[in-house]
């Protein structure tokens, strides 16, 4: 399986909200960095999005692009909150059939009052 596959199979089972599917493309040592958060495994970092879940109305995927062993995506993320749309891109990195490392890049000062209060 490629890496743009393994992406596709992770976004597409938390597209279903199927947390299992989704931990079956994580790598037990997954690195994940974003604005807010760091996680060392896959349990915290599906936690944080399950929480967020509730939030999305939905994904609008732009672009992906993939090179190897990394994949990179783009898309737009469509809140239910007063933080409304924010432009995101997700860097993956796929070793051995799972992903390895996720870092997340988005303006986070539209989030930030909902961050602090968690």
């Amino acid at each position: 399986m490629s890496a743009r596959d393994v992406v596709m199979g992770f976004q597409g089972a938390m597209g279903k909200g199927d947390m299992k599917a989704a931990r079956g493309f994580l790598a037990d040592n997954l690195s994940f960095v974003g604005p807010f958060d760091r996680f060392s495994s896959p349990e915290p970092y599906l936690a944080a999005l399950g929480q967020l879940a509730p939030m999305i109305e939905r994904v609008d995927m732009k672009r992906m692009f993939s090179d190897g062993d990394e994949v990179a995506l783009f898309y737009d993320l469509v809140t239910k909150t007063p933080a409304g749309t924010a432009p995101c891109a997700e860097w993956y990195r796929v070793s051995g059939g799972k992903i390895t490392h996720i870092q997340v890049y988005f303006d986070g000062r539209p989030f930030a009052p909902m961050m602090a209060k968690r």
